[in-house]
């Protein structure tokens, strides 16, 4: 997935609507950044959009049958929009005010920050999330200390996340201080 690629899925969205504000969080929000260094294969693997439209969050709904998974432009493009609630994951305060904003042709796509998308990651903890995660801090886009600070703001679905969570941010301070050292280390063992 690309840029380029998105933008054409959020002009049909936008003939479809009426709306030009997206926002796009999850793995591909990483987009938001790619006209300013190169995004990592780790960090643009997946194939479904996680957005909602900015001004009306509940109207992205009304276009899955058009743009969502199995939908005729999914066959043809490979991927597909997948319509989420602004509060669905586990975000730190302030995270809207911190959303990357990209326009082209009259379009408006605001992306989560990588930091925020990468506590709501280390909240989900799947091992695709774990890879996305060790890609961006590796290119210098995802800051453990800047993930640890807004760790006490994040509101995360209940203690048992919270705490799977801090274990995975605490395994890959500990593997990152092996890559920094110079001895790269095996990627951590998935959860």
């Amino acid at each position: 997935m690309n840029l380029e690629a998105l933008f054409d899925l959020f002009r049909q969205a936008r003939k479809l609507c009426g709306h030009q504000d997206f926002v796009v969080i999850g793995s591909l929000s990483i987009l938001g950044l790619s006209e300013h260094f190169q995004v990592p294969d780790d960090m643009t693997m997946s194939n479904d959009v996680d957005c909602y439209t900015k001004n009306d969050p509940d109207r992205v709904f009304d276009l899955l049958a058009a743009l969502g998974e199995n939908s005729p432009y999914h066959q043809r493009s490979g991927y597909y929009l997948d319509a989420v609630a602004p509060g669905l994951p586990s975000l730190p305060e302030g995270w809207g005010e911190r959303l990357l904003k990209v326009e082209h042709d009259g379009l408006r796509l605001w992306f989560l920050d990588p930091n925020d998308a990468a506590l709501s990651k280390y909240a989900r903890g799947e091992p695709r999330d774990r890879r996305w995660i060790q890609a961006g801090i590796r290119v210098g886009v995802v800051s453990l200390p800047v993930v640890s600070a807004r760790w006490g703001s994040t509101n995360f679905l209940d203690a048992d996340e919270q705490q799977r969570a801090r274990c995975l941010v605490e395994e890959d301070q500990a593997w990152f201080a092996l890559v920094k050292a110079g001895r790269q280390p095996p990627e951590p063992e998935p959860r």
